[in-house]
């Protein structure tokens, strides 16, 4: 075993830990997912058998650490019970056993075993492949083993759908607005075959490319569980925006099958018109206590998931700082956090000049808001002020444009201009509305 790469059956059986060293379970299996071309695959996340049993996924953005004694997880996990997705692969119960073909030799070999590493932080892939002759039971170290690296070996026994492998394998490593562009294209059975064995968060990008009737009809063709899985992985904004669309009888059906705080997140914005700043509005901004640092809003911001107009701003508030946080006390723009000492309180160095949205802001409000005050991002703040949320200029965007640009994005028309629709759109444009039997 390579300095940097960790063999599966070293850890196959770990106890898996919370961030307060509690156990919750132990590692049953790893992941993995293939990529394109010579490229290795990627691991997705690791299997965990809770205390009765039950078997749940872990996504390896929740993997804090893999060690020789635990595995550390951190934030919030899915507890529903583990099912594998068409394009993904068990490492011990696929991999381990089965037929390959090194590269350099024709005998074929079977896999004893196969290591994993850590690439970029909490982005891991599989790096060597341990081969042995063939009739030696799973994890017994008899006979000569040999170590190559996952290149060198070409798996036997192909199953079948890899050209759905293939294309999701490519996805993978596709843009969202790519992703849609080629689902969009595709006959409604060969884009079946594929969004089914996409995952779960390449899916909810992606769906927020795609114009409005085809998220309708995409998340309608979805069993309602995965259906949930998805909508947890979008934007609660975005979730919210697709949910409004929906049957109310589906919308309800769907959100009670979502994780509870995700879906309160959802239904607190189902309350607000859509085309109003609360209708528009994330509810998680990047939000800092009083007594918070510099270098602790910068480390916030830092974020790789937060989009670049969200982490433009981190808003200051007292407890408690989930929205809808205690008293807003003001919003810090990232170039003043740059421009002062990592020591320095942020709460310090809020922009004064800058007043708050308040939910029930039009969609012509908000839009001559930033252009007054030159934002990308903007806090909202209830009638106690409360900061229940931030619009970003994206989402502005979306609202003021014609309704199906996105269909004509997707057959790659440039619309003319439309000044009619942009000065409904500026006075709030046609109110599609939400369901109030969602609340």
């Amino acid at each position: 075993m390579s300095a940097t790469s960790i063999f599966v059956s070293r850890i196959r059986g770990l106890p898996v830990v919370d961030s307060d060293g509690d156990q919750i379970g132990k590692l049953r299996d790893v992941v993995v997912a293939q990529r394109s071309g010579s490229e290795t695959p990627r691991v997705r996340g690791l299997v965990v058998e809770l205390f009765a049993r039950y078997r749940i996924f872990v996504p390896m953005l929740r993997v804090h650490s893999i060690d020789a004694v635990q595995v550390v997880i951190s934030g919030v996990v899915n507890t529903r019970r583990f099912s594998r997705r068409d394009a993904e692969t068990l490492v011990v119960e696929d991999l381990v056993e089965r037929p390959v073909t090194r590269r350099d030799q024709r005998q074929p070999q079977v896999i004893f075993d196969v290591s994993i590493r850590q690439v970029r932080n909490r982005d891991w892939e599989v790096a060597e492949v341990a081969l042995r002759e063939a009739g030696r039971p799973r994890f017994r170290r008899r006979g000569h083993v040999t170590i190559v690296p996952w290149r060198d070996v070409l798996l036997g026994g192909q199953q079948q759908g890899q050209d759905t492998e293939r294309v999701v394998a490519e996805m993978e490593e596709m843009n969202a607005a790519d992703i849609a562009r080629e689902l969009h294209d595709m006959t409604p059975r060969r884009r079946g075959d594929v969004v089914q064995a996409l995952s779960d968060d390449t899916l909810a990008d992606a769906l927020g490319e795609l114009p409005t009737d085809e998220q309708v009809a995409l998340i309608s063709s979805l069993d309602t569980e995965r259906a949930a899985d998805v909508l947890e992985e979008m934007d609660p904004d975005d979730a919210a925006d697709l949910l409004g669309e929906l049957a109310p009888e589906l919308a309800e059906r769907l959100l009670g099958e979502m994780q509870v705080e995700e879906a309160e997140d959802v239904r607190r914005l189902l309350r607000y018109e859509e085309s109003t700043a609360g209708g528009l509005m994330t509810p998680e901004p990047v939000i800092l206590p009083t007594d918070a640092t510099v270098a602790e809003a910068l480390a916030l911001v830092r974020n790789e998931d937060l989009s670049p107009a969200l982490a433009s701003m981190v808003y200051v508030t007292r407890s408690p700082h989930e929205t809808p946080t205690g008293t807003f006390v003001g919003g810090v723009h990232i170039q003043r956090l740059l421009r002062e000492p990592p020591s320095l309180l942020a709460s310090g160095l809020v922009d004064t000049t800058l007043e708050p949205l308040r939910p029930d802001a039009s969609l012509a409000e908000v839009s001559r808001y930033f252009a007054t005050y030159n934002l990308v991002c903007a806090p909202v703040v209830d009638e106690d002020h409360h900061l229940v949320g931030a619009v970003t200029v994206d989402d502005v965007l979306d609202h003021m444009l014609p309704e199906d640009w996105r269909g004509d994005q997707m057959d790659g028309l440039v619309p003319e201009e439309d000044e009619e629709a942009a000065t409904a759109a500026g006075e709030g444009g046609a109110d599609r509305g939400r369901t109030t039997q969602l609340r």
